[in-house]
C-alpha cells in the first residue's frame, strides 16, 4: 500500500531529531499493509549493519531487530546447536506467511508490533529474552521482553527510542522445549500459543502463554508442577481482563485452550499424568514433540 502522506525516507545512520510523524522502518511489512495516516517520515534501519545473529561466548545468541524470518529460521535449522533450536521454526511457521514475507519481516518489527499472536515475542518470551533498547541520546536500557510488551499493541518504547536486539541467555537455549499452538481456523491466526521449557540444569520449567493472553505470561515453577498447581497458576497470573477478544477467537475459547494446551506442555517435559480432553473438529490445535 502506499503511503501518501510519507514526504520523505531518511537512512537511520544520520543522526537527526526525532520529530512528530517519524516512524522506524525495518521490513516494512506492517507499514505498508494499511493506511498510516500519521506517519511523514520513514527512518530507515535497512543500512544499520547490525549483524542478523550474534553467539557470545557466554552462549547466548543475540538477534538483531532488523534480522528477517528468514534468516532466524535458516540459523535455527542449520547453525544453532542447542537443544531450543526446533522451536526456531516452530515460531516461524506460526506466522503462516509467504516466503516474500519471512524474507522482509523483521524480528523487531513483530515485537515492536506488540500484538497478541506475534510469534517473535513467544519465541523471546519463552526463552527468557531481552531486549536492548536505544534512545536518541545514544543512551542504552534492557527490558525483559515480558514487560516489553505492555498489552495488545503497547509496547515500553519511549518516542524516538528503537529496538536494537533481543538476548537470548545460554541456558535458555540448552533447555528442552514444548510447543502448542491453537486457532479457529486450519490456517488461521493463533488463538493460543503455548511453550513450555524445561532446564536440565536445575529442573525448573517455565510455561509461556501468548496470543491467547494480551501480554505474553511467563511462569517459572522451581520443580514441575501438578496439573492443579499449574492451573492455579495460570487463573493467578490472568485475569479476566487478560485474555484476548477479537475476530480469531473469544476470550472464553482462548482460556480454555490455554490451560488445556498448558497441560499437555508440562506433560510432555515431566512425563506426569495429563488431564486433556478430546480434540473438537473447532479447535485446530497442533503441537510439535519436545526437543
Amino acid at each position: 500500500m502506499d503511503l501518501h502522506t510519507v514526504t520523505e525516507v531518511r537512512d537511520a545512520r544520520r543522526r537527526e531529531p526525532w520529530r512528530p510523524g517519524d516512524a522506524w522502518l525495518g521490513g516494512g511489512t506492517y507499514l505498508f499493509s494499511e493506511p498510516q495516516p500519521h506517519i511523514r517520515r520513514l527512518v530507515d534501519l535497512g543500512r544499520m549493519g547490525w549483524p542478523p545473529l550474534t553467539r557470545h561466548p557466554d552462549g547466548s545468541l543475540e538477534i538483531a531487530a532488523t534480522c528477517t524470518i528468514a534468516q532466524l529460521s535458516r540459523y535455527g535449522r542449520r547453525a544453532l546447536q542447542a537443544p531450543a533450536a526446533p522451536l526456531f521454526e516452530q515460531c516461524c511457521r506460526a506466522f503462516l506467511a509467504s516466503f516474500k514475507i519471512w524474507n522482509m519481516a523483521t524480528v523487531g518489527g513483530n515485537l515492536c508490533n506488540g500484538l497478541p499472536a506475534g510469534p517473535m515475542i513467544s519465541l523471546t518470551a519463552a526463552l527468557d529474552g531481552t531486549c536492548l533498547l536505544q534512545a536518541q541520546d545514544g543512551a542504552l536500557r534492557r527490558v525483559p521482553v515480558t514487560e516489553f510488551v505492555r498489552g495488545a499493541g503497547v509496547k515500553d518504547l519511549a518516542p524516538g527510542e528503537l529496538l536494537r536486539s533481543v538476548t537470548l541467555p545460554g541456558r535458555a537455549l540448552a533447555c528442552r522445549t514444548a510447543f502448542r499452538q491453537a486457532s479457529l481456523y486450519g490456517l488461521g491466526r493463533s488463538g493460543a500459543l503455548v511453550i513450555g521449557t524445561s532446564d536440565p540444569a536445575d529442573g525448573s520449567l517455565t510455561v509461556t502463554i501468548t496470543a491467547a493472553t494480551v501480554r505474553p505470561v511467563r511462569l517459572w515453577f522451581p520443580l514441575p508442577p501438578g496439573r492443579g498447581r499449574l492451573a492455579r497458576a495460570i487463573g493467578a497470573a490472568v485475569d479476566d481482563t487478560g485474555w484476548f477478544d477479537d475476530i480469531h477467537g473469544l476470550p472464553e475459547w482462548r482460556r480454555h485452550m490455554a490451560f488445556r494446551l498448558a497441560e499437555e506442555v508440562r506433560h510432555e517435559l515431566t512425563g506426569g499424568p495429563a488431564d486433556t480432553p478430546p480434540r473438537t473438529p473447532e479447535s485446530h490445535a497442533h503441537g510439535e514433540g519436545a526437543r
